[in-house]
C-alpha cells in the first residue's frame, strides 16, 4: 500500500464498501486501505462515516481527515492530519473488524 507523508499529513487510497453489516478496516487490498461501513453512499453518509472511523481507529480529531478525490466513488484519496506512516499500515496489515 502506497502512503505519503508530507507536512505531518498522511496520504493514501482507500477502498469503500458501503452498506455492510458491519463497520470494519479489513487491511489491505488492491493498494488502497479496504474499509466496510454500514452507512449507504446516499447525501455524504458514507463520507463521514469513514471520516469518523478513520479519525477514531487513528486517535485524530474528525477534522483531520479529509476526502481528496473520489467523494462519490468506492475508491478515494485520504488525506490524514497527525497520523503516521507507521499507523497507515498498522491499519493495513488487520484482516477484521475491531
Amino acid at each position: 500500500m502506497d502512503v505519503r507523508i508530507e507536512s505531518q499529513t498522511a496520504f493514501f487510497q482507500v477502498r469503500v464498501i458501503p452498506r455492510a453489516s458491519r463497520d470494519a478496516i479489513e487491511g489491505e487490498y488492491q493498494g488502497a486501505l479496504k474499509v466496510r461501513l454500514t452507512a449507504p453512499p446516499v447525501d455524504d453518509r458514507a463520507n463521514e462515516s469513514l471520516r469518523r472511523l478513520l479519525a477514531e481507529e487513528l486517535d485524530v480529531p474528525v477534522s483531520a481527515v479529509r476526502i481528496l478525490s473520489g467523494a462519490r466513488g468506492r475508491s478515494k484519496q485520504v488525506s490524514v492530519v497527525g497520523a503516521t506512516e507507521a499507523q497507515i499500515r498498522s491499519l493495513a496489515l488487520r484482516s477484521g473488524p475491531r
